[in-house]
């Protein structure tokens, strides 16, 4: 069923919970979705995308698309075909492009038409129009891309793409996902070979869904150990039918859920284990979850598994500034794992967190130290002293981050106190049909 947005304010009061039980579906994957819309726009002829995220964030890629002048229509089952325009077809916006939340349309769309001869201006909400936009920016203007409309290098922003886009050779000096996919999708529409050099692997589904499009891309390691991954550009993409797995981000949530309430089992499916993505299974094998994998199989190029989750004691961990990066969109849940295991744990190199939709280092320890966890920060680590139980008996402010009000619900879940939730509209923007499958399980919270 397509989503209906909804930008209102909408607080809740989260109650300890009894014992979870059920099996739960993962939603399809959020990154991949954008993606695949992408580049399924940059096709000649029609692709098929099956289980395509209905999120608010996926919706406003799929909106900026049909700016730019694909054909997308989308049905009630998430069925999503797409008439594309070709590499380097993109038309001239008749209007302004919105993208409401998401920092991944904006950098990843950014990208694509930094080399294509349009004039955009890109706009979004309070939240996005604070997010920091120069790291994507900078190695664009290298390419051609015109800032016309600064504005402290945030949205709105006012670009206009390179006439003649020379081929780029980029540096990624910060682990990001979606710099780095900005490039590519640049260098798709320039004569030449380009070459992106990443010394600390991010998510690659870029990488692997340009393959099965026929891309010309070629990923291979220099001297240092470092990915070298090189685009042949103006090559023609082939349409695709694609299926969609499910977003371990999303499924990290219930994961956790599943491991704090005592006598509980969850049977997580769908959830995509790329190595990228997953690591956060490792870490809570690590802390002593009883997390057991059902069935395996694939997806669009991607593993996927059905997971059983059982009730844990959970123990401290020590999470490594060499690991932050490929959990960077689950600290928040993890900080939820912490805050009921019994010993310290300490999350090393989380500056990324601080530019996320919200600041998200912040808001750990807002969320955890208002709910009677210990919780302190060391410089960009974060300490937690969990105690195995949480008091709760706080109010958490969202600050219109999805993933704070997904968070403070699995908190939520066995403090011995209610918890207050400001505002959980945000999570329409990754993960429609959340609180349905919360109270599914077993979980309480009322509407205020």
């Amino acid at each position: 069923m397509i989503m209906q947005l909804n930008n209102k304010n909408n607080a809740v009061i989260v109650y300890q919970s009894n014992s979870l039980h059920g099996a739960i579906r993962t939603p399809s994957d959020k990154s991949i979705s954008h993606r695949a819309l992408i580049l399924g726009a940059l096709c000649l002829g029609e692709t098929t995308i099956k289980n395509l995220l209905l999120s608010e964030d996926v919706i406003n890629t799929a909106e900026a698309l049909r700016q730019f002048g694909a054909n997308i229509n989308i049905n009630k089952d998430a069925e999503c075909k797409i008439s594309g325009i070709g590499i380097g077809g993109l038309l001239q916006p008749e209007k302004n492009i919105y993208l409401g939340n998401s920092g991944t349309s904006a950098r990843l769309l950014i990208g694509l038409m930094s080399s294509c001869e349009v004039l955009v201006k890109f706009e979004g909400d309070e939240s996005l129009s604070n997010r920091p936009m120069n790291r994507v920016l900078s190695p664009l203007q290298k390419v051609g891309l015109e800032i016309l409309e600064d504005n402290d290098r945030k949205l709105p922003l006012t670009l206009r793409g390179a006439t003649m886009p020379v081929p780029i050779y980029h540096h990624l000096t910060i682990p990001s996902a979606q710099v780095k996919t900005a490039l590519i999708l640049s260098a798709l529409n320039i004569s030449g070979t380009s070459t992106i050099i990443e010394p600390i692997k991010t998510r690659d589904h870029t990488e692997n869904l340009l393959k099965l499009f026929d891309a010309d891309i070629i990923i291979n390691k220099n001297s240092d150990g470092d990915d070298v991954i090189k685009i042949n550009g103006l090559v023609k993409l082939s349409p695709q039918k694609i299926d969609i797995p499910g977003d371990p981000s999303s499924a990290a949530f219930f994961v956790v859920a599943g491991l704090i309430m005592p006598n509980s089992v969850l049977k997580i499916t769908n959830v995509m284990t790329n190595p990228t993505r997953a690591h956060f299974i490792d870490v809570l094998n690590r802390m002593g979850a009883n997390i057991k994998i059902a069935k395996t199989y694939s997806k669009c190029g991607e593993d996927v598994c059905d997971l059983e989750v059982t009730s844990s004691e959970l123990k401290g961990i020590i999470i490594t500034k060499e690991e932050a990066p490929s959990l960077i969109d689950e600290f928040l849940i993890l900080s939820v794992a912490a805050a009921y295991a019994k010993g310290a744990s300490r999350f090393c190199g989380l500056s990324e967190l601080r530019v996320k939709e919200s600041n998200r280092f912040e808001a750990i320890i807002n969320m955890l130290s208002s709910s009677g966890v210990s919780c302190r920060n060391v410089g960009d680590d974060i300490v937690i002293d969990g105690k195995g139980e949480v008091i709760g008996g706080s109010e958490i402010k969202t600050n219109l981050d999805h993933r704070t009000a997904m968070a403070s619900f699995i908190l939520g879940l066995n403090a011995h106190n209610k918890i207050r939730i400001d505002d959980i509209s945000p999570i329409n923007t990754s993960f429609p049909g959340f609180t349905q499958l919360y109270t599914q399980i077993g979980g309480i919270y009322k509407s205020e």
